[in-house]
Formats: C-alpha cells, structure tokens, sequence
C-alpha cells in the first residue's frame, strides 16, 4: 500500500513540473486554445519564476546527492569518528568553516548532512554544517562582494555574522537534542545493498543518488511552485513602507528571503536591489538568514528530519539571526 501511494503521490509532481514546462514552452500556443479566453499573464510569470527556481537548484540538487551517495558507500563510521573533534564545543568550529573547502548550497546540504548523521556526525556538528556551508564558502563571498562594490564590506559581515549564528545555534541544538535521534525513520528500506555486493562501490553509489534526488526532488518542486507563487502576488510596496526602520526591517527582510526562496550564490543581486529603501542591518539578515532557512528547504528539512526539531529549528534561526543582526548593527553600524 505505501509504495502505490508513494507512487501516486510522485507520478503527480512528475505530471506537474511537466505541465509547467509544457506551459513556459507552449504558452502562445495555449492562449490561442484555451477555452476560457486568455490566460491572465500572472500565471505565466509564476511558471516562469518556478521554472528558473528549478533549473538554478538542479545541478546543486545533483552534486548534493552524488556527494551523499558517495559518503554511504564509501565512508565509514570510523572515519566520521575520526574527523570529528571530540569535543562537543570545539567540534563545531571547523563545521562552521568546511564549507571553505566544500561550497554547497541549501539545496543540496540537507541530504549530505542526513548522511553524515547516519554515518555517524553528532547531530550539533552536522546542523552547524548544513547553517554555514551555504554561505560561509568563497562562491558567496565572491558574488556578496560584486553585488555590492559601493559597500565591500557587507560581504565580510555575512561571513562573520554567519559564523556567530550558526556556532550558537549548533550549541543550542546540543544543549536540547544532544542525546536525542532527530532524523525521521525511513518507512521503507532501500534493497539495493542487499540486491548488489558491497564491493561494487561504484554502482551502489549510483542507486544511492537516484533513490536520495526522487526523495528529495518532489519537495523541491512543490517549494519552488510556493516560492513562485510568492514573487508574484505578494506587494512588495507593503515591505518598502517598513524598510527604514532599524528594529522591524531586519525582520521584514528576513521574512522575504524565505519567501523569495533565492539560492545562496544569488541572493546578494537580490538584496542589492533593496540598498535604496532598506538599512544596510536589514540586508543583512536577508543575506544571513535566506540560506539558512527558505520555503524550498523547510520542505526538505519535514522530509528528513523529525517533525518536533524542525519546528525546533524554525523557533530558533530566525530568533538567533534577529539578535544577532540588532547586535551587530548597533555595534559596527
């Protein structure tokens, strides 16, 4: 019975997103058919933006669960073990600083970091993980500091402001769910080690990637079709009137870039765009807080982890983000 209605359930998403495609390549075609007159161009711009959701998150999507694969059938738990500092304040540090060497985005962090908590990863270390490496890593940095070449600077404070978030969560999280398993139990059992030898590295790593992106992709696609729907009809003249104020336009942006949904290497072209009507704290906490949390990810978090600490994890970020944001800015700023 669950794998029928898993596959109900997939065979629709699939039948969905091509219906999109169908749409953004037909759309004249559609107009001139339709029986209802013209479609209004407002749910064209929808499965525009939905459309340029996916197709930027695709190849993050990919690398994501190849390198997750990957992690299951080539590293042990041994070597997790030995990676990882034994000490449960020290460890998070160079979890807050990996992404330097491995740049991933929100979209493909949640599965790699699900599987280095199965192999093993204490659950603090690999949430400071999953919260720094889509920002704190050079691909962001670069794009953070062409976005704004009138304030270079901005680009440093993401990276520090981020770094002090993601430390301070992590130990939140360890001080809570220290002891406890906050990964969701798998209702079904993938066969494929049992159907082929463990030698086969190679082709077990191939079933674990297709098994991990048909998992993780139908939550992409119904995040990103939210996202769309967000871009377009939200009025964004409601956020400009809140822009100058120095408590409430921290939050304001906050709330759009989880809305906007924007991958990490991006996001600062988007924030840029708000210089003129926003404070420069304000900024900030979009650039700092969209990678972390976003609607496309949260999707994906429900997907992977325990319904309690997601919603555990939705109370704190925006909390630790907001704090810090009013910290820093009456600080530097």
């Amino acid at each position: 019975m669950y794998y029928v209605t898993k596959f109900i359930k997939d065979s629709f998403i699939l039948l969905l997103f091509c219906h999109f495609v169908f749409l953004f390549l037909f759309a004249e075609l559609v107009n001139k058919l339709s029986l209802f007159g013209k479609i209004p161009g407002s749910f064209f711009n929808v499965n525009t933006i939905f459309l340029s959701i996916i197709l930027e998150a695709i190849p993050f999507i990919l690398l994501g669960v190849f390198v997750s694969a990957i992690i299951q059938a080539f590293v042990s738990e041994n070597t997790i073990q030995k990676i990882v500092p034994r000490n449960a304040y020290l460890a998070v540090i160079p979890a807050a600083l990996i992404g330097i060497l491995f740049p991933i985005c929100e979209c493909a962090i949640i599965p790699v970091v699900r599987r280095l908590m199965k192999k093993g990863m204490p659950a603090h270390v690999g949430i400071v993980f999953m919260l720094s490496a889509p920002i704190i890593n050079p691909v962001v940095y670069a794009s953070t500091y062409f976005a704004f070449k009138s304030t270079p600077y901005m680009a440093n404070a993401r990276m520090f402001v981020s770094f002090i978030c993601t430390i301070v969560i992590g130990l939140i999280v360890y001080h809570f769910f220290r002891k406890a398993d906050i990964l969701r139990v798998e209702k079904h059992i993938h066969q494929h080690d049992h159907h082929h030898p463990q030698k086969n590295k190679l082709l077990t790593t191939f079933y674990h990637a297709s098994d991990e992106l048909f998992d993780m992709g139908k939550f992409l696609l119904i995040g990103a079709f939210l996202a769309s729907l967000f871009q377009v009809f939200f009025d964004r003249n409601v956020l400009l009137s809140l822009g100058t104020s120095t408590t409430g336009a921290p939050a304001v942006m906050m709330g759009l870039s989880y809305v906007l949904s924007v991958c990490s290497a991006a996001d600062a072209f988007i924030a840029s765009s708000f210089s003129s009507t926003f404070t420069k704290g304000s900024l900030l906490a979009f650039l700092v807080f969209g990678p972390m949390l976003d609607i496309k990810n949260t999707l994906m978090l429900f997907a992977y982890f325990k319904k309690r600490f997601v919603l555990f994890l939705m109370f704190v970020i925006p909390i630790v983000v907001y704090i810090s944001i009013s910290i820093f800015q009456g600080i530097v700023w």
